[in-house]
């Protein structure tokens, strides 16, 4: 086990990454968030703060940029629409209205410069203070129904380590993601971590266990986020900065990484989001019969 060196209480708050431009999803947000884009009918975002919410973790942060305004609105109240579905008698829609605006205690703040995650991070460290952090990139949204979060935070809180989500992905994506090279096995889903490597080239990879987008952190990665020095694309890594904390303990805690195996969306890939849309429609009680009717005779034609 890792030596703590700082305050690994019960996590509460959660840091999560929106600044992001979504130039993969041009036209569509030139003036609208990526993670606005709705799967269903519920944005993108919505799914990740309820993830974070079901976790216990109901103080959150946005990191959040320019023409991100749509996020702040969506979670707030909007009197006149409320108004307008309670004189209806329009309850169902009503309560699904309200729901966003009571989910959690959401703080934003701007990154400014977009100087990579690392960077964006680093833009809690006041919000944060000394207390340990869950972060879940904005664009990543996990099925409610094969959560890792509270495995994420359970691990942390028995070892203080950070903790890493990790997933197994062909060998030829892995250059796409940051890799983990893997030391000890503490459990069938969980390493202590001995490197992390941001997009390793093609067959230089030390595995096929990429890092997905959730974390659990101890404080002192702010301290390691302000000496890291930019890395690939010139930006500030998070990567980095882990990779530091796996080897050196007992300085910020150790990384641990828990493998996750279940349904994981990257709507920030068109194909993905396209994937994600049509795995949760037909999963709902008042769309799935009818679209899975559909999609049985459309295939047919294909």
């Amino acid at each position: 086990m890792s030596n703590p060196v700082g305050n690994t209480a019960k996590v509460t708050k959660a840091v999560i990454p929106v600044a992001g431009l979504g130039t993969r999803f041009l036209p569509a947000t030139k003036a609208l968030p990526k993670e606005m884009l709705p799967i269903v009918d519920k944005p993108v975002i919505q799914y990740v703060v309820e993830e974070a919410v079901a976790a216990g973790l109901a103080d959150l942060l946005m990191i959040t940029g320019r023409n991100k305004n749509a996020l702040e609105n969506h979670f707030d109240r909007v009197a006149e629409l409320e108004q307008v579905l309670a004189s209806k008698g329009d309850d169902t829609r009503l309560f699904r209205v309200q729901e966003s605006s009571q989910l959690a205690d959401i703080h934003y703040t701007r990154q400014g410069d977009p100087r990579g995650l690392g960077h964006a991070i680093l833009r809690a460290k006041s919000h944060v203070g000394d207390n340990s952090f869950a972060v879940l990139l904005g664009d990543d949204v996990i099925d409610h129904r094969d959560s890792v979060l509270p495995r994420m935070l359970a691990a942390h809180e028995a070892s203080g380590d950070n903790i890493v989500a990790l997933m197994e992905v062909p060998s030829d994506q892995i250059s796409l993601y940051g890799c983990a090279e893997t030391a000890a096995q503490h459990a069938e889903d969980e390493y202590q971590l001995a490197d992390l490597i941001e997009k390793p080239e093609a067959g230089k990879a030390p595995s096929n266990l990429a890092v997905i987008g959730r974390y659990v952190l101890r404080p002192e990665i702010f301290e390691i986020l302000e000496q890291t020095k930019p890395g690939r694309g010139g930006e500030i890594q998070l990567t980095d900065a882990l990779k530091f904390a796996a080897e050196n303990p007992g300085v910020a805690g150790g990384v641990r990484g828990v493998v996750f195996s279940g349904r994981r969306y990257d709507t920030g890939d068109k194909l993905d989001f396209i994937r994600a849309t049509l795995k949760i429609a037909v999963d709902r009680e008042d769309i799935g019969g009818e679209l899975r009717s559909w999609l049985k005779d459309f295939a047919k034609g294909l």
